[in-house]
């Protein structure tokens, strides 16, 4: 660790111990449960399931900010603090809430490790947020937890628990018809931001080396760069799918070599739209993805989406 973070890390520190003895707030006198989430997709889902009864802080939500690069603030070490539950990705996604936590006495009873609950192993995709699978997961261990924490609004918590499963009706039935129209069709991405829902769609996700090589922030290969550049040329692929929070000078090459064959790109991000519900940022991305598909079909011009 270098200097400059380990004298972050201690600042960081003293300000937890100063404040992990202030107990959450537990809707106490009727007021709101205090929850953090570390990303804003998970806060928002928070936000559903908790309505009036909670009051939530999601710390990253900045969509112009590449997550990977976050540094964690005093801001956000008061935040979780104080929080009565907090929520984070794990899977090396977000170390900097592990860090913080483990430099206080906070209860495990009120910490929700989204990694966890999907079982992910060492070194698997950390985008979970994308696999269809969890959010259903992570909705019922927050509605568990809310009612252990606010016993009193238990009914209000599993109503809306019901009706948050129900909204992702509509997005299960999107992935089935991507399936069932998609499946098998080539496609590759700058890196595995969108690889969980890729999977789910049975889209053959090509060039997974060049991506992981991208998200670890490692050079990929002159052999990974090559056969990718090769894909994009000779339009083995029907659709470039790029991250398009961040930005380097090979992603923005191989984003014009797509434009100039004739590749349809769709961009997707790892934070959600400020204007949005989870729900709503991924049918619009699904939505972009299916126009994409449908171009590359036909053999149409190139459509981009932000």
């Amino acid at each position: 660790m270098q200097p400059v973070h380990r004298a972050l890390l201690a600042v960081l520190t003293l300000v937890w111990s100063l404040t992990a003895s202030m107990p959450g707030a537990f809707a106490a006198d009727g007021r709101p449960l205090d929850i953090v989430a570390a990303e804003n997709f998970y806060g928002d889902v928070a936000e559903q399931l908790g309505g009036p009864d909670v009051k939530v802080t999601s710390i990253l939500s900045n969509p112009d900010q590449d997550p990977h690069l976050f540094e964690a603030s005093p801001t956000a070490a008061r935040a979780l603090a104080g929080a009565a539950l907090v929520i984070y990705n794990g899977a090396d996604y977000d170390p900097w809430v592990q860090r913080l936590l483990a430099a206080s006495d906070t209860p495990s009873a009120r910490v929700i490790v989204v990694a966890d609950l999907m079982q992910t192993q060492s070194g698997d995709n950390p985008h979970l947020w994308y696999d269809p699978d969890t959010m259903s997961a992570v909705a019922k261990a927050l509605s568990s937890a809310l009612i252990t924490a606010d016993p009193a609004h238990a009914a209000d918590y599993q109503k809306r628990l019901q009706d948050f499963l129900a909204s992702l009706q509509p997005l299960t039935d999107k992935i089935r018809h991507l399936h069932d129209r998609y499946a098998g069709v080539p496609v590759t991405a700058t890196e595995p931001v969108f690889a969980y829902m890729a999977q789910a769609i049975g889209l053959e996700d090509r060039n997974q080396r060049f991506q992981r090589s991208i998200m670890n922030d490692t050079e990929p290969s002159a052999k990974d760069i090559a056969a990718f550049q090769d894909d994009l040329k000779n339009r083995r692929v029907k659709a470039l799918i790029y991250n398009s929070q961040t930005s380097d000078d090979l992603t923005g090459r191989l984003l014009d070599l797509a434009k100039t064959s004739g590749i349809p790109v769709v961009g997707v991000t790892e934070t959600e739209p400020a204007d949005k519900t989870y729900q709503e940022w991924m049918l619009d991305q699904l939505t972009a993805l299916e126009k994409a598909l449908s171009s590359a079909s036909g053999d149409a011009a190139t459509t981009t989406t932000q």
